[in-house]
């Protein structure tokens, strides 16, 4: 199982399991055991890596004060065997609540004095919740039971690198947040956004050997973590990242500390706390030595998502350095409280971002003065429109602020990214392309037609600092528009072919080939079929085959890069490198959309990234591993975990039957196609019946099939007949009857072979997979992996010239009957109805009613 399905298996059983708690609640409970059993594996792993015996850590007890100390100098904690997450297991209808409750007050007791901060009330949200789980004791134990039992299998001891705990941590917190209501936006920004807003803060600092990053709300820390994890892409020592967080909800607090040190950064590098960003600024001191550790906290990056528009308490806070320049925001919306905050912690050199709603763009008051100081004051650097709905909890369309400390322009940046997203249940998503597209437009600066736009401070001052984006980026779709003259005379107005310019850009010729020009503003079609006028133009024959040399080495450049390299490749930058040789292929080719073909990628590369990690972390002997086919099926009433079959952890069974077992899949799927073939030969003998014939007992009394065992009885004393009478005329009632007869033995037969046949062939696929050689699997990873992708990427070309095709066909259409000729035609029907008025009769009123309505017609 991947960590992918297993992420998903746990969810769905955790929503299962959690009955009425709120999932906003039910998240800290099954949150916190998993970083109680991260931590007890982390113990048992450091014990054995010091040479510890099984029975040396059966004896670990607080009785043993050297032992102890020993390891709360190196992990910062002690916990005792009896409270190993690995003996509630153990101890099986011996475990309770209580061990949970004993255990908890332990570690609390058990931190060692350096790592106060890091874990002292750690566990507190779940310790005092444990009461919720149940009314009592034994059915809080059973509540338990189960999470720990859910939870078991998540692998903590390093072995699969590529970070299963983490995904799955990130995972649930996910899931959690969307099925969390308005208290989501409290915990976590959407995996999307924190990419995006990680990739743009990452190419500004990628070049420093020692960084600090910083979220003043930092809710769960994974943006701080996806932030952390993008500026590792480039850098080689992950150990010089040092992260900040601040959390006002203490069990929200509670997630950001799991989070991070779940994710093995180091605990020097982690630092935390727990208070109000706005009412207290982080303390510049250690409160025991307030003189000698006076520091001010000045970071390279700082990010934060905080609680839109939130009311505040501004009085007496004139004063506060991180406002003083700017203003104070007003008491009713904090937006801009944050924002200074963010600010005034930035070094420099440093880059800020952080996520508010629209309306900081262009509301007045205070904060339209704090609004014109940083823009006076050269601060904001760039303003992204978000797509509505994309966050959880809340519909409101929001944006992402950049802001520095010190630029070279004094210009800004407006994207209008709002329309590049795709719905996904409730909510709106960023897909890969769309965080590409926004993060080249932000890193290269560039004004691109209805997206973005480099705005100069003059031009904001003219529109007195109001940054409401449609001022400047237009990203609107034009509205559909009627030509009068063509609508009543016919022709297609030039004007409206004109706006297809990119693709006569690209092939200058074709135009003229499509369409008549005698010089006036309209013109008509000189060919009968554009679709295929426009195939067989050789400029669109020469852009097809641009693309095809483009990409002609691309499957032999990913066979190299990705099957040749697969057990030594860094994944996360290969994806990067894919990307570029893409974007490059395509630079120089007109029309095509390089974004749509990155996109293209990444849903790829989704279940390429997938086996690459397998192959990676449990060796290249895993592509020849058959797992057994899990399913969840009703048994007693209880959905209940049962094997079907096998599968392959990397192969599919589907793509070995096709490129190794073609002459058994073959024979399977002829045996498929003549049982359909009976199944359509049953219908069209019922469609052949007269109703008094469908009346009879070989047809179901619905009509709509045939009664086996009837059929059968009736055709054996049809068959017995005639071979004393003869033959039955092929069209009659007791022919069909005794040839249905012979199609019902023959489908039956036909599924016991079947079933026979797909059994042996799953068995033989199960023992072909097992048996691969290696040039076979790369064979079968080659058709998984580049194959699809390379197809995908072969048909943008004819995607780009059908919608040119239906673009034309559609002006035809919409031009094609003129006002005239609808008026002409209502007219002819109005006459017509007039004259079929004549031939009705009625009674007095009738008649003067249908009088009055052909005088209408016919005079109106």
């Amino acid at each position: 199982m991947n960590k992918q399905q297993l992420a998903a298996k746990i969810w769905e059983s955790a929503n299962q399991m959690r009955s009425k708690i709120e999932a906003n609640e039910y998240k800290d409970y099954i949150l916190g055991f998993i970083f109680y059993k991260y931590l007890s594996d982390k113990l048992e792993q450091f014990a054995v890596s010091q040479d510890f015996s099984p029975e040396d850590i059966r004896a670990l007890t607080e009785d043993d004060a050297e032992t102890v100390d020993f390891i709360k100098r190196n992990l910062g904690y002690f916990i005792a065997h009896q409270h190993l997450f690995s003996t509630w297991i153990e101890q099986g209808s011996d475990f309770g609540v209580e061990h949970v409750r004993t255990a908890l007050s332990a570690f609390s007791r058990l931190i060692h004095k350096e790592h106060k901060d890091l874990f002292e009330g750690i566990f507190k949200t779940l310790e005092t919740g444990l009461s919720k789980l149940g009314d009592t004791a034994a059915k809080q134990t059973k509540a338990i039971s189960e999470l720990i039992q859910l939870i078991k299998d998540i692998p903590m001891d390093g072995r699969q690198g590529y970070d299963v705990l983490g995904f799955i941590y990130e995972y649930l917190i996910s899931m959690f947040a969307a099925n969390a209501g308005k208290k989501a936006g409290e915990f976590y920004t959407p995996h999307e956004v924190s990419v995006l807003i990680s990739e743009i803060v990452a190419d500004h600092v990628q070049d420093r050997e020692k960084i600090d990053i910083y979220d003043s709300t930092s809710g769960s820390g994974s943006l701080l973590l996806n932030i952390g994890q993008a500026i590792a892409k480039h850098m080689g020592n992950q150990s010089t990242i040092k992260y900040f967080a601040q959390e006002l909800k203490e069990n929200t607090y509670n997630l950001t500390r799991m989070n991070l040190i779940m994710r093995g950064i180091l605990p020097a590098n982690i630092v935390t706390r727990n208070g109000d960003t706005l009412e207290d600024d982080w303390p510049f001191f250690d409160d025991n030595d307030p003189v000698n550790s006076y520091n001010p906290l000045y970071l390279d990056a700082v990010v934060s998502n905080p609680p839109y528009s939130q009311k505040w308490d501004p009085e007496h806070k004139d004063s506060d350095p991180r406002y003083a320049r700017f203003g104070l925001a007003p008491k009713s919306k904090a937006d801009y409280a944050f924002l200074l905050h963010d600010l005034y912690h930035l070094k420099p050199n440093g880059i800020m971002a952080i996520i508010l709603p629209h309306g900081v763009l262009f509301r007045g008051g205070e904060e339209g003065e704090i609004r014109k100081n940083l823009i006076e004051n050269d601060h904001l650097d760039t303003i992204i429109g978000l797509p509505a709905n994309i966050f959880f909890g809340t519909g409101i369309p929001t944006t992402i602020l950049v802001l520095k400390q010190k630029r070279k322009n004094n210009d800004v940046l407006i994207v209008d990214a709002s329309k590049g997203f795709v719905k996904e249940g409730k909510n709106n998503k960023l897909r890969a392309c769309d965080i590409r597209k926004i993060c080249d437009t932000v890193i290269g600066r560039q004004s691109v037609p209805n997206y973005s736009r480099v705005v100069s401070k003059d031009t904001i001052r003219e529109n007195g600092y109001n940054l409401n984006i449609p001022r400047y980026v237009d990203s609107s779709e034009p509205a559909e528009s009627w030509d009068l003259y063509a609508s009543m005379f016919g022709g297609i107005p030039n004007h409206e072919l004109d706006a297809l310019s990119d693709y006569w850009q690209a092939f200058p010729d074709l135009r003229s080939a499509l369409f008549t020009d005698d010089g006036t503003l309209y013109v008509t079609p000189t060919v009968d079929d554009f679709a295929e006028a426009i195939v067989e133009h050789p400029q669109v024959q020469q852009f097809n085959a641009q693309f095809a040399d483009a990409f002609d080495n691309f499957p032999a450049h990913l066979k190299t890069e990705l099957i040749e390299k697969a057990m030594s490749l860094h994944i996360p930058r290969q994806k990067i490198r894919m990307g570029d040789s893409i974007f490059d292929r395509m630079e120089s080719l007109p029309l095509l959309d390089q974004y749509h073909a990155y996109q293209l990628l990444a849903d790829q590369w989704h279940h390429i990234a997938i086996d690459l990690e397998i192959l990676q972390t449990e060796g290249f002997d895993a592509s020849r591993v058959v797992d057994p086919h899990m399913v969840i099926k009703k048994k007693k009433g209880k959905d209940t975990e049962v094997q079907e079959g096998w599968k392959g952890r990397i192969l599919p069974f589907e793509l070995v039957q096709t490129t190794l077992l073609k002459a058994p899949l073959d024979a399977l799927s002829a045996k498929e196609n003549r049982l359909s073939e009976i199944s359509a030969l049953f219908e069209e003998t019922l469609e052949s019946l007269s109703e008094e014939d469908k009346e009879r007992d070989a047809v179901h009394e619905s009509g709509d099939k045939f009664v086996n065992a009837a059929v059968t009885k009736e055709a054996k004393l049809l068959s017995v007949e005639a071979k004393t009478s003869g033959a039955f005329a092929p069209d009659t009632y007791e022919a069909k009857i005794i040839q249905v007869a012979q199609w019902i033995a023959e489908e039956k037969t036909l599924k016991a072979a079947i079933k026979k046949a797909a059994d042996a062939l799953h068995l033989q696929t199960k023992k072909t997979i097992e048996g691969l050689s290696d040039e076979q699997v790369n064979e079968l990873l080659e058709r998984k992996w580049i194959t699809p992708l390379n197809n995908a990427l072969h048909q943008l070309p004819g995607q780009q010239i059908d919608r040119l095709t239906d673009k034309l066909q559609a002006l035809v259409e919409k031009y094609g009957v003129t006002y005239a000729d609808n008026a002409r035609e209502i007219q002819q029907t109005e006459t017509e109805l007039a004259d079929m008025l004549d031939e009705l009769d009625g009674n007095e009123f009738d008649l003067k009613g249908l009088a009055e309505l052909k005088n209408l017609l016919v005079g109106g």
